[in-house]
């Protein structure tokens, strides 16, 4: 899965669960290593994505279309990993992204209803056909997530959503991560603490990496 040379991890999840807490500490682990780490978020991490994630995330922007919500998460993630992503891997290095292919089989395949086959379709062309070599689902329940969002101040566009819709979306994460075969789904316990899930994460990582 991916390119040969570099290794490709990523983090999903619902609101809440600790993602960017966690890849600071991840990269600043695999860095120790020895490995040379590019860290970056989807929607965003080049100046046309960044663009793209403030229309898509923006609570100005309630009246956006679902259809319009899932061709924007896509040209986002077309220009990253085309930037970005694909050349980091195949020079080598170890590539951490906040959500990406996954997340959009969640939220818009799943959640939205347009259908997981559709949303693949889409993140074969944005990707190149790259998958993640290693997929982190940092698993917390809704209403935990939500207040530590809450105490954040950090609230966007698609936080707002009702209860239901994040429950639907911790679910469909969690039938995605069983049915996996490929063995790249990881699920954490996020309800831990951040020692704790921080520990979880290298156990895994170095165990899949080899550090």
């Amino acid at each position: 899965m991916g390119t040969d040379n570099g290794y490709l991890i990523t983090l999903e999840g619902g609101e809440g669960g600790g993602k960017t807490t966690q890849i600071v500490r991840l990269r600043d682990s695999l860095t120790k290593a020895g490995k040379d780490v590019v860290v970056l978020r989807e929607p965003g991490g080049t100046v046309i994505s960044e663009q793209i994630r403030e229309v898509v995330l923006s609570a100005k922007n309630v009246g956006i279309a679902f259809t319009t919500e899932v061709l924007l998460f896509q040209a986002a993630r077309a220009q990253i990993y085309r930037e970005i992503v694909l050349p980091s891997m195949e020079a080598g290095k170890v590539v951490i992204i906040d959500r990406s292919r996954d997340s959009s089989v969640v939220y818009q395949g799943m959640v939205r209803g347009f259908g997981k086959d559709l949303i693949e379709q889409l993140n074969d062309i944005s990707t190149k056909n790259t998958y993640p070599n290693l997929t982190l689902l940092l698993d917390v329940e809704v209403e935990t997530g939500l207040k530590r969002r809450e105490s954040a101040g950090a609230m966007n566009r698609l936080d707002m959503e009702a209860t239901d819709f994040h429950n639907k979306v911790r679910t469909a994460y969690l039938e995605l991560a069983k049915a996996d075969n490929s063995g790249r789904w990881q699920i954490i316990d996020a309800a831990k603490s951040i020692d704790e899930v921080e520990q979880d994460i290298w156990k895994i990582v170095s165990g899949k990496t080899g550090i």
